[in-house]
């Protein structure tokens, strides 16, 4: 239910440089957009994002989710009864 909508909004199938001015905004917070960024510059040597701000967020968001793992773990929120 996650996963799913930020794939198709993420700029698999198209470039997000195809949307409007605001969109491009609001898809900048989708962090798929900077996998496929990343992927696509890769291949490609295109990309909708500079490949090191790629790079660089795509290390940001796992950051966050290790440390919101870590804190699940931590204070075992909603694993222990």
């Amino acid at each position: 239910m996650i996963v799913t909508p930020l794939t198709f909004l993420g700029g698999s199938f198209y470039s997000i440089s195809m949307l409007p001015p605001f969109w491009q905004k609001v898809a900048l917070i989708n962090p798929v957009v900077y996998l496929v960024n990343g992927f696509r510059w890769s291949f490609y040597g295109v990309s909708d994002v500079n490949a090191a701000l790629s790079f660089s967020m795509t290390l940001a968001f796992l950051l966050i989710c290790l440390t919101v793992v870590w804190w699940i773990f931590r204070t075992g929120y909603r694993l222990r009864q």
